[in-house]
């Protein structure tokens, strides 16, 4: 049996897992097996619709402690889950919360494990996942050997697909270890996509000058309902909230549309955005380095084009 872990914040179900659940079901029906999927704490959503992503099962653990992120609790309790349920493929989606907890959950289950997965296993001879290495400029493949075996799937690296199916949801009993940490505190960003999750993304660079030229970007982004993003001397400068850098030493991204406006592309920023599936760019200087890894680019003043480019996007809009 495959099993997968739904991850959730604030009590809604992250797209990055029905991407997760997607792909194990995949694995699954290439080694004949069901394919059940693991939720701890509380959520909104009907969790029987998990079955149009692939889930024949939902097995639940109702405790609002675990709705926060403990990885010696979670870990422990998905470890416990999966042997319960005789599962020999576990699957996590390799966003923040995976890569803290897929580890840990291999570690108990003496399983070998595979983070960044970016396609199906190949299961003719073995079991071998090709993952991204060199924060995405290569290609590796691994044989897992193990009984059990651990994949974390790269986001947007499979897709969502729908079975049209139903998920049975049963509760399931499993000890909770006591909390390992402590919220004191939680703040919260209103009112904005969250990068981690958005499709598609408007990004700005020092191209853009300072803070108070930021408005082209915000309209553009608007215009698309876009999440905007910036590059490390940007929110270095203060210019932009650090929860908006992306980059090797930021958030990893990887939407279906990257926008670069005003950015150089240094190796740096690239590393974490470069697993977009379009990336378009915008720079007046046309020996930046981004113009090699974009789909598209304009080279031009980002001050004349971002607006005509907004305004075009708005009337389209109004005509559809």
């Amino acid at each position: 049996m495959v099993l997968v872990y739904i991850d959730q914040a604030d009590q809604q179900i992250k797209k990055a897992s029905l991407e997760a659940l997607s792909y194990g079901a995949a694995i699954a029906k290439q080694l004949g097996c069901a394919t059940e999927a693991l939720i701890a704490g509380t959520v909104k959503e009907n969790l029987a619709e998990l079955g149009n992503y692939g889930a024949q099962k939902v097995h639940q653990l109702k405790n609002e402690a675990l709705n926060s992120l403990d990885v010696k609790a979670h870990s422990t309790i998905i470890a416990a889950a999966a042997k319960s349920l005789n599962a020999t493929v576990v699957v996590f989606a390799h966003n923040i919360n995976g890569k803290a907890i897929a580890p840990a959950v291999a570690v108990r289950l003496g399983a070998g494990i595979v983070t960044g997965a970016c396609s199906l296993p190949n299961t003719q001879n073995g079991f071998e996942v090709t993952k991204t290495v060199f924060s995405g400029k290569a290609f590796a493949t691994i044989k897992i050997e193990t009984p059990i075996k651990v994949i974390a799937i790269n986001q947007n690296s499979f897709g969502i697909q729908n079975h049209n199916q139903a998920a049975s949801v049963e509760e399931i009993n499993i000890p909770i270890p006591a909390a390992s940490i402590k919220i004191t505190k939680v703040e919260k960003i209103e009112g904005e996509i969250p990068l981690t999750e958005a499709n598609l993304v408007v990004s700005g660079g020092r191209g853009l000058k300072g803070p108070e030229n930021w408005g082209i970007l915000l309209d553009l982004a608007k215009a698309l309902g876009a999440a905007t993003a910036c590059s490390r001397p940007v929110s270095d400068s203060d210019w932009r909230p650090h929860h908006e850098h992306v980059g090797q030493t930021g958030i990893q991204i990887a939407p279906n549309l990257y926008i670069a406006i005003g950015i150089s592309g240094a190796i740096q920023h690239l590393a974490g955005v470069n697993r977009s599936k379009t990336i378009v760019v915008i720079n007046k200087d046309p020996e930046a380095p981004f113009f090699k890894a974009a789909d598209y680019g304009v080279v031009g003043d980002a001050f004349e084009i971002v607006p005509k480019l907004t305004a075009a996007i708005l009337k389209m809009k109004s005509t559809a």
